[in-house]
């Protein structure tokens, strides 16, 4: 049997939904936005997973060193993990902080754990590491609204798959890169990531995301010219079409060069070549949906990782999407970005959007002026 630390951040990821871009110092602004946990569900839905991996194998026998309440027992016990095999190694106040991490994480070591499973984003796995230092792997359950570092798996399912690797001895340990943004400077439009620590993890290329690389998009200043002209037609034959305009340099770019006023980091309505609304939230955006309902969403993937969809951009939630539909999701990336990046990648919180996605098997990205190319998708 091996004894496996479980630590939920209950507040990771609040941030998202609402245009927060984090949710460090941020909780309270959160909540008075509307904001709903997600680190629950997303634990939760490991849970299950790796359930039904130790159903079809007896050998996957766990004694949960947990959080207590929504920092580990509810999401395994909702899971249908029977409470025998839970083992609560710290009880939190119901406001957790980045002392509740350290502590329970500290626990689970003291207790004996093998590895340390945690649920969050890049400022819990740096709470996580500081707790561990080095004498265990750890690895990541994605809930934050930022995930850099080289130690989350890329869904709650392919944290199951790894636990269930690890405990059949068929992965090897690494050590993975922390990073973390600053989010007060996240917030004004700044891109500042720095690297915190290393940490032993998991080595499993195609379920472990690689710490986001940051790509020069500057020297390809005719690729740029030639994707502005080809979404300056898009909006002039599409004038009563919402565009959803997502994060990133690349879009940030293209919208300058249009004219168009665009956040860095946020997501910007456009309408007939004119920013309609700045950096909208969740609630914004169903909101436009409901006046503009064709819609079209343009997003651009992460540097390396690949992710589309689920990181940075959780605005666009499964609701979204549904309303938007998912073949109006348009992929766009300069040819060296696409080149650093092996595969697509969703983790929108909803297993069968996300397999709407994956049984594509390839999605068209847009490259240049009326240039595409395939490129593979995977959950």
């Amino acid at each position: 049997m091996r004894r496996i630390g479980f630590v939920v951040n209950p507040i990771a990821g609040m941030g998202g939904r609402v245009g927060l871009k984090g949710t460090d110092g941020v909780v309270e602004q959160a909540l008075a936005a509307g904001a709903e946990p997600v680190a629950g569900d997303r634990a939760r839905a490991f849970a299950e997973a790796f359930l039904r991996f130790s159903w079809e194998d007896p050998a996957l026998d766990v004694d949960w060193l947990a959080g207590g309440d929504r920092m580990g027992e509810i999401p395994l016990r909702t899971a249908g993990i029977p409470g025998s095999r839970i083992d609560v190694v710290h009880k939190p106040l119901p406001t957790t902080t980045a002392g509740d991490t350290v502590h329970a994480v500290e626990n689970t070591i003291a207790r004996g754990a093998d590895l340390i499973l945690f649920c969050g984003g890049d400022g819990t796995a740096r709470d996580v590491a500081s707790a561990v230092q080095d004498r265990v792997p750890i690895l990541g359950i994605p809930a934050g609204v930022k995930m850099h570092s080289g130690l989350f798996a890329v869904s709650p399912s392919a944290a199951a798959r790894l636990l269930a690797a690890f405990m059949r001895s068929e992965l090897r340990i690494g050590a993975a890169e922390i990073l973390d943004l600053d989010e007060d400077a996240y917030r004004k439009g700044e891109w500042r990531v720095r690297l915190f620590a290393t940490a032993k993890t998991l080595v499993e290329p195609h379920l472990v995301s690689a710490g986001k690389l940051m790509v020069e998009e500057l020297s390809e200043e005719s690729v740029r010219a030639e994707l502005t002209e080809h979404f300056s037609e898009l909006f002039s034959e599409n004038p009563d079409t919402l565009f959803l305009l997502g994060p990133g340099s690349t879009l940030q770019g293209i919208a300058s060069s249009l004219g168009i006023e665009k956040t860095l980091l946020g997501v910007d309505a456009v309408l007939a070549g004119k920013t309609l609304a700045a950096d909208v939230n969740e609630a914004k955006i169903l909101e436009l949906l409901n006046r503009r309902p064709k819609a079209k969403l343009v997003v651009s993937p992460i540097g390396a990782q690949g992710f589309i969809l689920g990181r940075g951009n959780l605005q666009v939630s499964p609701a979204v999407l549904r309303r938007i539909g998912v073949g109006n999701v348009i992929v766009v990336a300069t040819p060296g970005k696409l080149a650093a990046t092996p595969v697509l990648r969703v983790d929108t919180g909803d297993p069968e959007l996300d397999q709407a996605f994956v049984r594509r098997e390839y999605l068209f990205v847009i490259v240049g002026y009326r240039t595409s190319k395939l490129h593979p998708i995977q959950g």
